[in-house]
Formats: C-alpha cells, sequence, structure tokens
C-alpha cells in the first residue's frame, strides 16, 4: 500500500480549523496518508484565535513531502509579497511536488508567483482583493475548488474537507473518499459553488425552495429535463424559478443538471463496466460525443483516460 506524507505549513494568523482539516480527512483514509505539521522556523505559531499552536517539524519536512498543505490566515496577515522566512521554507519544497492551498493559503502561492498564468479560487470575501494584487492568476471565485496539477486551491473553510476528499478520490478512488466522507459526517461532493454562499437579499416570506425539484431531478438525470419541466415541478413561473434556483446554488438550473450528469457518469466510469455510450444514456447525455465533451470541460480527460486511472485506484 502506497503511504503519501503530506506536509501542512502552519503561518503566523493560521486559522485552527482549517488547520486541522488536512490531518483529520486525509488521517481516515485507511492509513493511505501520514500528514505532519510544520512551521517556518519549527517554532510555535500564534493562530487567529486566542491560542498558539505547537508543531513538531521545521521547514526542512517540506522536502519530504509528496503533497504540500498551505493552511489559511486571517485577512490581516495577507500581504502581495512573500516575507523572507517564508520564502525560504517555501524552497524546501521538491519540484513536481503537489501543492494545496485552502482559502486564503492561495495568497501565499500567489505571492511566490506559483500561480501565475494559472486558475485559481479562494475565499470570494476576498476575491477583489485577491485580483488586485495578483492580476497575473486566473481567479474563478465561484467554486470551492479549482484542481490545476499540481497546483490546487480551494475555497474558504469547509471547502479544505472538499478539496481533501478530492485528493482522496484523485488518488484512491470514489470508494474510499465516500467512505473517508461517512466516517467524517461530511458529505462526499457538495454540489453548485461558492455563489450559493454569497451573502444575498433575505428572500421574501413564504418562498418556496428549489431543494425538492433538485431531488425529484436527480432521480431523472436520464430523461431530457427541462427548465419547463423544473418550474412546472417546483410550481413556478420558470423566471422566477431560475432565479431562485440561482439564489439557493450559484449555478443556473442547465449547468447544475450538467454538473450533476457528469458527477454521475464519473461514478459510473469508477464502479462499472458500462460502456461511454450505454453511461451516457443512464446519465442523460444524448450521446457519447456529448458526455465526452462535457466531461473534457469539466476535469480534462477523457472518458477512457479517467476510467483507467480509478481502475488503477480500485
Amino acid at each position: 500500500m502506497r503511504r503519501e506524507r503530506v506536509v501542512v505549513l502552519a503561518l503566523d494568523g493560521v486559522y485552527p480549523f482549517e488547520l486541522g482539516i488536512p490531518s483529520r480527512i486525509l488521517g481516515a483514509a485507511d492509513g493511505r496518508y501520514e500528514v505532519l505539521t510544520c512551521s517556518v522556523d519549527g517554532r510555535p505559531v500564534r493562530t487567529n484565535a486566542d491560542f498558539g499552536v505547537t508543531v513538531e517539524h521545521g521547514p526542512e519536512a517540506l522536502a519530504t513531502a509528496g503533497t504540500v498543505v498551505i493552511a489559511p490566515v486571517a485577512p490581516s496577515h495577507l500581504a502581495d509579497e512573500v516575507s523572507g522566512d517564508v520564502l525560504a521554507a517555501l524552497a524546501f519544497i521538491r519540484p513536481g511536488t503537489r501543492i494545496v492551498s485552502i482559502c486564503t493559503g492561495a495568497f501565499v502561492l500567489a505571492a511566490a508567483g506559483l500561480l501565475d498564468g494559472r486558475r485559481a479560487t479562494t475565499h470570494w470575501q476576498v476575491a477583489d482583493q485577491f485580483r488586485r494584487m495578483f492580476p497575473r492568476v486566473d481567479l474563478d471565485p465561484d467554486v470551492l475548488f479549482v484542481d490545476d496539477h499540481p497546483f490546487l486551491t480551494s475555497a474558504g473553510a469547509a471547502s479544505g474537507v472538499d478539496i481533501c476528499l478530492h485528493l482522496v478520490r484523485k488518488d484512491h478512488g470514489s470508494r474510499l473518499a465516500n467512505s473517508v466522507a461517512r466516517r467524517c459526517v461530511v458529505p462526499p461532493f457538495r454540489d453548485g459553488g461558492q455563489a450559493q454562499y454569497i451573502e444575498q437579499p433575505v428572500p421574501e416570506q413564504g418562498a418556496a425552495s428549489t431543494a425538492g425539484t433538485r431531488a425529484w431531478a436527480l432521480e431523472r438525470l436520464d430523461e431530457p429535463l427541462t427548465l419547463a419541466d423544473l418550474s412546472g415541478h417546483a410550481r413556478m413561473s420558470q423566471r422566477t424559478f431560475a432565479r431562485r434556483f440561482h439564489d439557493e446554488v450559484g449555478l443556473s438550473p442547465g449547468r447544475w443538471l450538467i454538473q450533476q450528469r457528469v458527477v454521475r457518469a464519473r461514478h459510473l466510469l469508477e464502479s462499472s463496466d458500462l460502456t461511454v455510450d450505454q453511461i451516457a444514456g443512464r446519465v442523460g447525455f444524448a450521446t457519447g460525443a456529448s458526455l465526452r465533451q462535457h466531461l473534457n470541460a469539466a476535469i480534462g480527460v477523457s472518458p477512457q483516460a479517467y476510467r483507467r486511472t480509478f481502475q488503477t485506484a480500485r
């Protein structure tokens, strides 16, 4: 069994909750990962709470990592340049190492120039600040995480859970990722994006939710569902349904349906021997070519390549 070493870099001002996510999630993956925590000098780290954290390792631990995680810091610690001690710590990371940031950890990677020309994300509340400071980074503030190998960036707080589950899924398949999610009592995959968490005006009193219709649609992904079908089930006008759906999920109904079909297709590619055309029919894509197009747009690989990866992981 391959055991990967993951080293988490804790900086002054770190959020304690997010700092513990890699150990909690990856540590539940049946011994597949060894998680260590280090600081830039091996000394205790001040958190953004009323306590500090004592770590067991200095920056040299980064040289032993297969994956490095940059934990997030409070907004007061964000800067457009990397301090000398942080830059020296990052220099320990070996070329080709997978590097993950949680929330504002993306600021550290961007300030070091590691995200120039790459797609990335961070917490929606600091997205405008990120764009001003790092215009060379292709920031997408609407998603929960971005995998632009070897750099992976995630949105705020609990998105650290999403990206760690993604690592498990990518490395070892959905079966283990789902098992880890159950042990940690979290969803194995969250639909939608960050937009659903951005502050919105309070809905009108008595406004209906689209949640029931989403559950109804998930049971009928193989059918050619239209906006008229969805709004009719919700007993709303199409315009009202589309607006309310976007407010709740952060996506249009059409984009959400495509996302859910891709998710279902990925599960079938991992867990069955159905052909690509058969899977396309079961998830509501008209043809295998349509499935190939949408899967490639979502994760950048063909169905055959995706299946080979996860069959190997299984």
